[in-house]
């Protein structure tokens, strides 16, 4: 049987690691290689990055901070951020990347998820989709959840797996940063629909919650911030606690 993953998030902002509720009232949450070393060593099994603050300018400084990254840490990480086209990949994966994850541009843009997927292989490629409920459905919203989309979660998700995608990372807006819980219904929706793998984000408060998404979820891994990055949750109990209750993990 396949593990559940463990995957801290961290949001990078101007080089240091933030966290806020809802996308909005950011505040600092330390060194991104320091946290991404302190991770590793406690257990976890990947770890995501997003430059939340990505622009042309800045996507050098971001390739440099993925290679330190990559220096200090032996499992798996995903980077994302102001990736619009198959040139943006490359100089992350060779700094070090394991996956690339995409978002605003492959809603402007969907034949960017064939490309990339062309270019590197589908395993490479990471489709995260920010959605929140609207009027009875999960509508799509994109630049960090300010912006509707004409997009609707469960068929985009599945576009995106036809495309090309290796992985759905979903996170529900209504529930990131208030940690009651993850997104149970939608989670089990689109593990019925698709047949890659699906991240959990957007809710994280306890340890429960992350057996909720595994079980009632189906979740394939759980993604989490600010439980982890103050301390709420530690990797090594969260692990044990999953164990406990019949949740394959990676001890």
């Amino acid at each position: 049987m396949l593990t559940k993953r463990i995957i801290p998030c961290l949001d990078i902002k101007d080089g240091r690691t933030v966290k806020g509720i809802n996308f909005i009232d950011l505040r600092d949450a330390g060194d991104p290689v320091e946290l991404a070393a302190a991770y590793a060593d406690q257990g976890a099994d990947e770890l995501v990055f997003l430059d939340i603050s990505a622009t042309n300018e800045k996507r050098k400084t971001f390739a440099d901070l993925v290679k330190k990254i990559a220096a200090r840490i032996n499992i798996p990480f995903t980077v994302g951020g102001g990736i619009n086209s198959v040139e943006d990949v490359a100089p992350l994966l060779e700094s070090g990347a394991d996956k690339v994850s995409i978002n605003s541009a492959a809603v402007k843009n969907p034949e960017l998820i064939d490309a990339l997927s062309q270019a590197f292989g589908s395993q490479f490629i990471v489709l995260a989709i920010d959605a929140g409920k609207q009027e009875n459905q999960w509508a799509v919203r994109t630049h960090g959840g300010k912006l509707p989309s004409d997009k609707k979660l469960f068929s985009w998700a599945k576009e995106g797996q036809e495309r090309g995608a290796g992985e759905i990372l979903f996170t529900s807006m209504d529930n990131d940063g208030t940690k009651n819980g993850f997104a149970i219904d939608p989670l089990q929706k689109l593990n019925e629909l698709l047949t890659i793998p699906i991240i959990a984000s957007g809710g994280a408060g306890n340890s429960f919650h992350f057996a909720e998404a595994f079980t009632l979820g189906k979740a394939d891994a759980a993604l989490a911030a600010s439980v982890f990055h103050f301390g709420e949750i530690g990797i090594p109990q969260l692990k044990l606690f999953l164990k406990n209750h019949h949740v394959p993990v990676r001890l």
